[in-house]
């Protein structure tokens, strides 16, 4: 694990406590709770089909809470890009070898 990963898992958790009370359904706060897990402890979303398939779910909750009026479009947008740092990225050098 690296620590823009850890970083990444401790902001998702944040906002889980500073949001998710209030703005979230139980049901929401776990699966974005499990998708972090989720990515954290994987190889990557790449190589790991319920790694992606968290991320997904995730990816489609914040559109939802976006186009319900729930949640603003940074709001979801930077939650989003939370929960996917927390998966393993490839540099762009290794994806072309």
């Amino acid at each position: 694990m690296t620590p823009e990963r850890a970083q990444a898992y401790r902001r998702v958790i944040r906002t889980l406590e500073e949001l998710g009370p209030s703005k979230l359904l139980d049901v929401e706060q776990d699966l974005i709770r499990d998708a972090a897990d989720s990515l954290i402890f994987s190889s990557g979303p790449l190589e790991d089909a319920a790694a992606f398939g968290a991320l997904w779910d995730v990816e489609v909750l914040c559109r939802q809470l976006v186009e319900s009026g729930r949640w603003e479009r940074v709001t979801a947008r930077t939650l989003a890009d939370d929960v996917a740092a927390c998966g393993l990225r490839h540099s762009p050098e290794l994806k072309a070898a």
